[in-house]
């Protein structure tokens, strides 16, 4: 049975869909068959960074609504062969994802994946309650900013409180911690908030700091997740972040500020 895991955070650009793409093509590189679905109904961003969206023909709401089956509206990756690919639609709005039609989606989707991603929207309506509500596991995304852990807090409220397990009593959604966009050399300068301060702050496990790169921004805007990009530091966090949540152990990397040698202290560089 397929394990679903939501990509969430209440605050909008602290990197969800990066994220999402990242750990989605992390675990398929491990061989796992893995699936990952755009929420963002209405503004779809995930194909874009997944570089499909010429590929694009018929979306998740087309498969909610029966104007297209699952098989025609996935689409398979050309780099990872055990990732798929379930884009949103620009031309509807978020009402258009109905709970009986996630469900049924998911459903389907359990059948013939080992790992089901979720890339929920931004902020706290229908869809990003709808991409948690099924989760099994939580990956809580935050940035080392007052605002962002405390719109993180709050989802970690609505995770306790609207999900189905919450609402069923059942066993409590798995959380975890990322942290994006984290300069330790800002955080030293009392800039950004310190890891400390933000687990201190949520309570929850912390899987992974993904440390601020222009690479992200450039993989991006290539259409590539910065995953695959095995020279920069973003890409080998991320692979740690999918290690760890395999059950790896690995030591948290890029949390403190660069000690310069000689040479690079005498000439500058």
């Amino acid at each position: 049975m397929a394990k679903i895991i939501v990509v969430t955070s209440g605050k909008g650009g602290v990197g969800k869909t990066t994220t999402s793409a990242s750990f989605a093509t992390g675990l398929a590189k491990r061989g796992y068959k893995t699936v990952v679905i755009d929420f963002d109904v209405g503004l779809r961003n995930l194909d874009l960074i997944m570089g499909c969206e010429r590929r694009v023909v018929y979306d998740f709401v087309n498969v909610i609504q029966g104007e297209a089956s699952l098989v025609q509206a996935l689409i398979k990756d050309k780099r990872v062969d055990t990732l798929n690919i379930l884009p949103a639609s620009q031309t509807r709005d978020k009402d258009a994802l109905t709970q009986e039609g996630v469900e049924r989606v998911l459903n389907e989707l359990r059948k013939t994946h080992d790992y089901i991603v979720c890339d929920s929207p931004a902020g706290i309506e229908t869809g990003a309650i709808m991409a948690l509500y099924y989760a099994d596991e939580a990956l809580v995304v935050t940035n080392p900013e007052v605002s962002s852990v405390r719109d993180s807090d709050r989802i970690l409220g609505i995770l306790q409180a609207k999900s189905k397990r919450a609402k069923e009593g059942g066993e409590r959604i798995k959380e975890h911690l990322l942290i994006t966009r984290y300069d330790p050399a800002r955080v030293e300068q009392g800039e950004m908030l310190s890891i400390e301060d933000i687990t201190d702050l949520l309570g929850i496990p912390l899987i992974g700091v993904i440390p601020e790169s222009q690479s992200v921004l450039q993989a991006s805007n290539s259409g590539v997740p910065v995953v695959l990009d095995d020279k920069s530091d973003s890409g080998a966090a991320y692979l740690d972040v999918v290690a760890r949540f395999l059950g790896e152990d690995r030591p948290m990397r890029f949390i403190e500020v660069e000690k310069k040698g000689f040479l690079k202290r005498l000439f500058g560089t």
